[in-house]
């Protein structure tokens, strides 16, 4: 991001797929497992559980609770999701309904493929014995996840909670987003797209990844000798209850409303608001428009989505870090690729160029997803 590239490169293993128009992916290049993952550990793991697991291997590592008797004494749980498992074992049902036969199903099969495969493989590798809360909202999954295991510590049902959400790229995904004409087809300038919020911008680009937050109680943290990293104020989400796939400004905006509310903020007390960004025609607009609602024109903005792409049910657990991220550094990235700002998108302090040096007590991340999910989460930068 402080280089100003992305990591979006033309997926030529997509090229045997005729009908599908876009030909970009965003995918991690150099994932591998350590050691520690043998065989017997990861069998009921397909790829977007492993990216799961070993996230939260880092984060407990990060924390200094790797190994510590909270993670496996019950007063640890785990709020994770993704849009979906890995798609590999599908093609076993698929034989089974075209060919009549199960040859291709085993023990595993399902286990890596159902929605809840992430929560339940990253709680099986530690020992996590407390709630377990699987996140299966498309692109809120990430965010449900710390969402709900805020309020799970805030209502004293546990001490920590692992939280955040995990995804594999797979050309289906890609598929989804084709058939309504929301991918992008730049597939021979990867680095100039996706766009959001820029009037050329044509569509979203699928990403991959994962990332794991360690919440703790503060009492429990400040006593061991935690580095906290930011703490969290404001949880917010809702449910647009219109369209499946269109969005609505209305409803993100009391999002972010029951956010601040959750905070017992004022809208002028956030200092950044992390979009969601996924370069779509209405999404970007519908995002804007609440966004100025709520804070109206000062408020700096910016999109991570266009370094990496859309990463689904790890998006708003990678954004959500991100923001973190640069509340703590007072440098706030780009949004990559904006150089014609869309007449049509409110009007809002959108960060561009070089990036900025701010100092803000209190970022905002913000995530939309199909089914008219809309989450809305606030940071405290922790001094």
């Amino acid at each position: 991001m402080i280089a100003g590239r992305n990591g979006i490169r033309r997926m030529e293993e997509w090229a045997k797929y005729t009908d599908l128009n876009t030909k970009l992916g965003g995918p991690i290049s150099d994932f591998s497992l350590p050691p520690q993952y043998t065989r017997k550990r990861i069998r009921a793991m397909g790829r977007t559980a492993q990216l799961a697991t070993r996230a939260s291997e880092m984060a407990l590592e990060d924390a200094g609770l790797l190994g510590d008797a909270v993670v496996s004494d019950g007063r640890t749980g785990i709020a994770f999701g993704s849009s979906f498992g890995s798609t590999e074992p599908v093609l076993a049902f698929t034989s089974m309904l075209r060919e009549q036969t199960t040859r291709g199903i085993n023990a595993t099969t399902y286990v890596r493929m159902m929605s809840h495969t992430s929560a339940v493989n990253a709680a099986m590798f530690f020992g996590i014995k407390g709630r377990l809360i699987a996140t299966s909202t498309a692109c809120t999954s990430g965010s449900q996840g710390i969402g709900y295991a805020y309020e799970a510590i805030a209502n004293d049902k546990q001490t920590v909670m692992l939280a955040g959400g995990s995804e594999e790229l797979c050309a289906t995904q890609a598929a989804v987003f084709d058939t309504l004409f929301a991918t992008s087809t730049r597939n021979d300038a990867p680095g100039e797209t996706p766009r959001p919020f820029d009037k050329d911008r044509d569509g979203l680009v699928i990403g991959e990844g994962a990332c794991t937050f360690v919440l703790e109680e503060l009492d429990f943290a400040r006593a061991r000798g935690a580095r906290i990293l930011a703490e969290v104020v404001g949880y917010g989400t809702n449910c647009d209850a219109q369209h499946v796939t269109q969005p609505t400004a209305g409803t993100m905006e009391i999002a972010m409303r029951l956010a601040l509310d959750d905070a017992k903020l004022s809208p002028e007390a956030v200092g950044f608001v992390c979009a969601h960004g996924t370069a779509t025609d209405l999404g970007d607009i519908a995002e804007s428009v609440a966004t100025h609602a709520v804070f109206g024109e000062r408020i700096a903005i910016s999109a991570p989505k266009s370094y990496f792409g859309h990463t689904l049910g790890a998006c708003g657990s990678i954004e959500s870090w991100l923001a973190i991220e640069m509340m703590n550094h007072e440098w706030f990235a780009p949004t990559l690729n904006l150089c014609n700002l869309d007449p049509q998108c409110a009007d809002l302090d959108y960060i561009t160029g070089e990036g900025r040096r701010l100092g803000a007590e209190y970022v905002m991340n913000n995530n939309f997803a199909f089914g008219g999910i809309n989450t809305s989460l606030i940071f405290r930068r922790w001094n």
